[in-house]
């Protein structure tokens, strides 16, 4: 089994909940999830809350492209419901930052 940390492109956010609206985001993210389960190049998704913070949530979706996720995703119907179910929870609008896989250094003998 694979997860969003096994694909090429991993998307990364810090999405800062403003005070006391925890639950209701949390009840919207399981809400907004399965908007993504059929999308083309979508891998998987994680959503883990701070433990030191626990305002803040850790997003981490795996693509097989950014354009997947930036023209695809972000071009959808899906997105427009995304966008209304959680993005007024935001207190700033977190940054959203794509990467790859970076070649595990060759073990030395």
């Amino acid at each position: 089994m694979t997860g969003p940390l096994d694909a090429p492109v991993l998307e990364h956010a810090l999405l800062p909940v403003r005070p006391g609206e925890q639950d209701a985001f949390e009840a919207a993210m399981a809400e907004a999830v399965p908007l993504l389960s059929e999308f083309p190049g979508f891998r998987g998704i994680r959503v883990s809350r701070g433990v030191e913070q626990p305002g803040t949530y850790l997003l981490l979706i795996g693509w097989d492209s950014v354009e997947a996720h930036e023209v695809g995703f972000r071009g959808s119907p899906q997105y427009a419901r995304w966008r209304e179910l959680l993005h007024h929870f935001y207190e700033p609008f977190p940054v959203v930052e794509h990467f790859v896989p970076v070649p595990a250094e060759p073990t030395r003998e």
